[in-house]
């Protein structure tokens, strides 16, 4: 079966096609610029046979993006999905599973679009754009939100009034959820444990955002992300934890509207506002690494110390409420591929059961990783992310439990 998996941004649509159950990638690519207009004409930027092509073609929305994708992909019937999988920001309370897409659950998903506002609607749009074009090929629905469904209410639950929380939906949701349940699964293959037996921390730490997540058994009981992808860590222009009081006096003592703080919290704190010059942490650690004395390092070696630290609080935070782990799990751009990064946190933390090899850590970066010492209690790994072969693979479970054939067996059984 082959599934055709999309990940919408708000000006891109990103593509894979995967063939399932083996998980081998037959295409892939990207629509960019999609929407607004730029200095640069959209385009789309297309993988197929072990060559990549720039293809120059206008796409207004999502829409016009998601056909001009299929035009691309129908010229080889081999590339011709049986299904389509849709990453979701945000299930909301009501989403705790993947789901087969049909015009009630558009509905819904439009009823909690101010949950993501950034994130859900043009993913919704694009939905609605398959179900009108190809209603022929089925759609699933893959949530963010849906593997952090078993946190308990302990930790889910904010201290606030229970009629606001009720009226607002507000709770704690946790994100990056198809990332975090892909490396627990795959780390529970590489150390052989079985999945309901495994306790562990998952880093995720991308170049964008980054959150960590407590896995007991197997299942996650707790997120650094809130409400929103906005709480936790320090990210790179968001700003992570906050205390409400900092909102409020922007609000009525500063007369910033809502629109401009949450532009603030956002899109301007996090690594870029504490560094002022990027907002990626890697930029930061080099410019600390190859000008130590240069103008602006104390800033630059304090914004970096603060990411740590945040981060590295969290870490051990979890590990106490976990009560211990089976191992330390490191992922996306951060996780995978800065040593540093990963040592920071790490050394020093014997209290946990947690000793990282340097000359591991810091070797050739081969993924899979174990850079955990002979010394070390707790496995501390490093492994590659796969959100696209999660959603396909989510995708086709749900396709088979629904009794659904592929194109191919309906072609047949359409000729009979």
């Amino acid at each position: 079966m082959k599934i055709l998996v999309f990940n919408c941004g708000s000006s891109s649509l990103k593509y894979r096609v995967i063939k399932m159950p083996s998980g081998k990638e037959l295409a892939g690519g990207e629509a960019q610029r999609v929407a607004p207009k730029t200095t640069e004409p959209s385009r789309i930027m297309h993988r197929f046979a072990d060559k990549e092509e720039e293809i120059q073609v206008e796409m207004k929305n999502h829409e016009e993006a998601f056909l001009a994708v299929m035009a691309l992909l129908e010229k080889s019937s081999d590339l011709a999905p049986d299904a389509i999988g849709h990453r979701l920001v945000h299930g909301g309370d009501i989403f705790s599973a993947p789901e087969l897409i049909d015009e009630d659950v558009l509905k819904t998903l439009d009823s909690i679009n101010g949950l993501a506002p950034l994130h859900n609607p043009p993913a919704v749009k694009l939905m609605k754009a398959c179900l009108a074009e190809r209603p022929e090929i089925p759609q699933i629905a893959v949530f963010d939100t849906a593997y952090h469904a078993s946190m308990p209410k302990y930790a889910s639950a904010y201290p606030i009034s229970k009629k606001i929380s009720a009226r607002f939906s507000v709770r704690k949701y946790g994100f990056h959820g198809t990332s975090h349940q892909f490396v627990v699964e795959e780390s529970c293959r590489l150390l052989g444990i079985p999945l309901d037996k495994f306790t562990a921390v998952s880093c995720h730490l991308g170049s964008g955002g980054a959150s960590l997540c407590a896995v007991k058994n197997g299942k996650s009981v707790d997120n650094t992300m809130g409400f929103s992808p906005l709480q936790g860590l320090v990210m790179s222009t968001r700003c992570g934890d906050l205390d409400p009081s900092i909102v409020m006096r922007l609000l009525l003592e500063k007369g910033a509207d809502a629109d401009s703080v949450e532009k603030i919290l956002n899109k301007e704190s996090g690594v870029l506002g504490l560094s002022g010059i990027s907002s990626d942490i890697r930029d930061v650690l080099s410019s600390i690494k190859n000008n130590p004395h240069g103008e602006g390092f104390a800033l630059l070696k304090q914004a970096a110390d603060i990411y740590l630290w945040r981060t590295r609080k969290y870490l051990g935070s979890y590990l106490a409420a976990l009560g211990g782990a089976d191992a330390v799990i490191f992922t996306d751009t951060i996780g995978e591929s800065v040593p540093s990064v990963r040592w920071s946190l790490c050394a020093g933390m014997d209290i946990f059961g947690i000793v990282p090899d340097h000359d591991l850590n810091f070797g050739d970066g081969k993924l899979p990783l174990d850079f955990s010492s002979p010394k070390s209690a707790v496995k501390l790994l490093a492994v590659a992310t796969n959100e696209e072969i999660a959603i396909a693979k989510k995708t086709f479970e749900l396709m088979n439990s629904l009794g659904m054939p592929s194109r191919s067996v309906r072609k047949e059984r359409s000729k009979k």
